[in-house]
């Protein structure tokens, strides 16, 4: 009796840390689908604001120094940047395209960071950091840091 309970202790130990397993790849997958959509697709390739609504939080900001001051811009702000080179009469969305990379995700209990690298024509221009909250609708990105790389 004792072995048949340990062997089913086992197989249930077994199942449980399967199914956590496939809860953080779930995680990561649908991490990976929002920074596509939104991120490389919905602010570079395509520049479409309505992902981007839809995978950013709306608190959302990216964070960069100048000098000892921390400087923000909203993605309000980003948006409507988008939206104004959009409507420029000499608009060429090719100017636009990035190749992005996700370098890596790391997710826990509901919050992720991504390390993702962007390149414009072979040459990478950034590595971003993305810090990622799960809400009840689903993964927001909330904030972003960068490091842009000399051209």
């Amino acid at each position: 009796m004792k072995l048949k309970n340990l062997m089913l202790g086992a197989i249930l130990s077994t199942m449980v840390a399967l199914c956590a397993a496939a809860d953080v790849k779930t995680d990561v997958d649908a991490i990976k689908q929002v920074i596509t959509d939104a991120y490389f697709n919905g602010a570079y390739n395509d520049l479409n604001t309505v992902n981007m609504a839809k995978g950013f939080h709306p608190d959302f900001a990216i964070l960069g120094a100048d000098g000892d001051k921390l400087e923000r811009f909203t993605i309000k702000e980003w948006i409507a940047s988008i939206e104004k080179r959009k409507a420029q009469a000499n608009f060429d969305i090719k100017k636009s395209k990035r190749e992005g990379k996700i370098i890596q995700v790391d997710a826990t209990a509901g919050v992720a960071s991504a390390k993702l690298e962007i390149y414009k024509e072979g040459s990478i221009q950034y590595t971003d950091y993305l810090s990622l909250v799960q809400f009840p609708s689903g993964w927001k990105i909330v904030s972003k840091v960068y490091a842009e790389h000399a051209k």
